[in-house]
């Protein structure tokens, strides 16, 4: 699979990643804009969808999320969850330029955190023809309250507090674990898998990958709330995948968002927990979403 190293402006923070060229095309071919999920990096599986993208005949443009990886942007390991969305629309318009690409027909794919942004961005910016969305969040506080401990919530919400403050007086953005091996340690992610996946998957593939975020990225999260904009996809054809037993981002929470949107529309529950989705469950996962990007997009 031949790919490409690529860079692109987003209003003056350079993003990086690689393109993956449609195999078999003749002239401008669909054209996928991929990026991962919470803190994670492209060599995290990107290059496995995108190499299955590619294979059906659709390119992939697949990139590191500003502060994280080969991109660049300040502060380092911050994850704002509203600027990644208008960082895809970035890569859109990026892609919309290349050669390679008819632009009436991008699609877009995203997973867990990505997974979210792409139900925003499908909703608001009509370039995109087709999306996937992958063991998404849906609800940033209703995830909290999934995630966190009942008697830890006021503890982590007088930490956001304190980093305001902190942050006023002039103070560096304070930090925090993405997982921990601690189930009731500090983390951003505190699920046994996440823990699992992430250490896992960095030292197999992903060395650029840090196990640390800023505590704000973590108050970001509870603000966001990307179910709001699901009845507004429509007419954008929508897939939506939850996992059979997804703790992290729970897949009751999916399903509801689910019936929350329009035609068309269709539901796939793929095998096992979160994270095997890119592993174990890769094959179907992978199957669904190329399916569908062909059917929607392929002339």
């Amino acid at each position: 699979m031949t790919r490409r190293d690529i860079e692109f402006d987003a209003e003056g923070v350079t993003l990086r990643g690689w393109f993956y060229p449609a195999e078999g095309a003749t002239g401008p071919a669909p054209t996928i804009v991929a990026t991962h999920g919470f803190s994670a990096v492209k060599e995290m599986y990107l290059d496995v969808y995108a190499e299955a993208f590619a294979a059906a005949g659709l390119n992939a443009v697949v990139y590191d999320h500003r502060n994280f990886g080969a991109s660049d942007g300040e502060p380092r390991q911050e994850i704002d969850p509203v600027a990644q969305v208008r960082d895809y629309r970035h890569a859109i318009t990026f892609a919309s330029t290349l050669a390679e690409t008819d632009p009436q027909r991008i699609g877009v794919w995203g997973s867990s955190y990505s997974g979210a942004h792409v139900l925003v961005v499908a909703a608001i910016d009509r370039r995109v023809k087709a999306v996937v969305s992958q063991v998404p969040l849906v609800s940033g506080l209703a995830n909290l309250y999934a995630l966190v401990r009942a008697d830890f919530v006021g503890g982590l919400r007088e930490s956001f507090d304190v980093d305001r403050e902190a942050r006023y007086a002039g103070d560096s953005p304070a930090m925090i674990p993405v997982v921990s091996e601690d189930p009731l340690g500090p983390a951003a992610l505190p699920t046994a898998d996440s823990w699992t996946w992430f250490t896992d998957t960095a030292k197999l593939r992903a060395p650029a990958w840090r196990n640390e975020t800023t505590l704000r990225s973590v108050e970001m999260f509870t603000e966001y709330e990307p179910v709001a904009h699901i009845a507004a996809i429509s007419p954008t054809p929508l897939l939506l995948m939850p996992a059979q037993h997804d703790h992290l981002t729970p897949t009751r929470l999916a399903i509801d968002a689910y019936e929350r949107a329009r035609e068309p529309k269709k539901i796939v529950i793929l095998p096992g927990g979160h994270f095997d989705a890119y592993v174990d469950g890769f094959s179907v996962s992978s199957t669904a979403a190329t399916d569908w990007f062909v059917e929607h997009l392929q002339p």
